[in-house]
């Protein structure tokens, strides 16, 4: 039977490799406030950021193996899993320095926190307020426009304890066109032009204004469109070559009239 890795009493060469790296790993919370070092970091020479990086993987591990084993499956290697012990003194230092997602936003979280623990108002704004490297109102609006993608549990932490709240419909930036949708954009514009003049034979530079439903004007470079239409006309979809020639493309140059005609 495999043995779990549980408390140790040894204090080997890998023991003393542990030591170290945990005492830098306290020094280097004791000076930000948290255990959520980014990869690059380092107290006092020793690679902080690495040694937590790997410590995380190791308690992934273990915690894989808690899993197969509480389900009866088979547990391969307990080697390099981190023991009980060992994640205590982490844990004893800061709670949450392993969490189920990226570090990077636990980071921003607990940074978001101490802010507003220091009677500061919550920052929405790209810019306005920056630690430790970290642009906090980019993350919170971040957080607030991407709040559909976050787990259950970081919603209930952004709102109960940061107070943050998810960005209204209205806030949120509309997704960016398909090249379908640009085309049936394009299309439309062209049927325009050609119940107004009759033809679709557009001047090179010419800008056609369609209103939206919101009254708004839209403008598309038509001229270039349908330029580009002729030139591969050969690679058009039969759907979009009959499409086109609907709206008076049929004739303009011979290569339609071969791939149209």
């Amino acid at each position: 039977m495999l043995r779990r890795p549980g408390r140790s009493r040894r204090y080997d060469g890998f023991d003393v490799a542990w030591a170290e790296g945990l005492a830098a790993a306290r020094g280097w919370a004791a000076e930000h406030g948290h255990l959520l070092a980014p990869l690059d970091a380092t107290f006092q020479g020793a690679a902080v950021g690495i040694w937590l990086k790997n410590a995380r993987a190791a308690a992934r591990k273990a915690a894989e193996n808690e899993r197969r084993r509480a389900e009866g499956l088979p547990v391969e290697s307990w080697a390099g899993a981190l023991s009980d012990e060992r994640r205590e003194q982490l844990e004893d230092i800061d709670a949450s320095w392993c969490p189920s997602w990226p570090v990077t936003w636990q980071r921003c979280f607990h940074l978001v926190r101490m802010h507003l623990d220091a009677g500061e108002a919550l920052p929405t704004e790209a810019g306005e307020v920056v630690r430790q490297g970290e642009d906090l109102g980019r993350w919170v609006a971040s957080v607030r426009l991407g709040w559909d993608q976050l787990t259950g549990v970081q919603q209930w932490m952004c709102e109960q304890v940061l107070g943050i709240e998810p960005a209204a419909e209205d806030e949120k930036p509309k997704p960016r066109p398909t090249q379908a949708d640009k085309w049936t954009a394009n299309l439309a514009a062209a049927r325009q032009f050609f119940e107004r003049e009759g033809h679709l034979t557009v001047p090179r530079k010419h800008v056609e204004t369609v209103l939206s439903e919101d009254s708004r004007g839209d403008q598309f470079r038509l001229g270039a469109w349908v330029n580009n239409q002729r030139s591969r006309a050969a690679a058009l979809s039969p759907e979009r070559v009959e499409q086109l020639s609907k709206i008076g493309m049929r004739g303009a140059s011979p290569l339609l009239v071969r791939y149209l005609g």
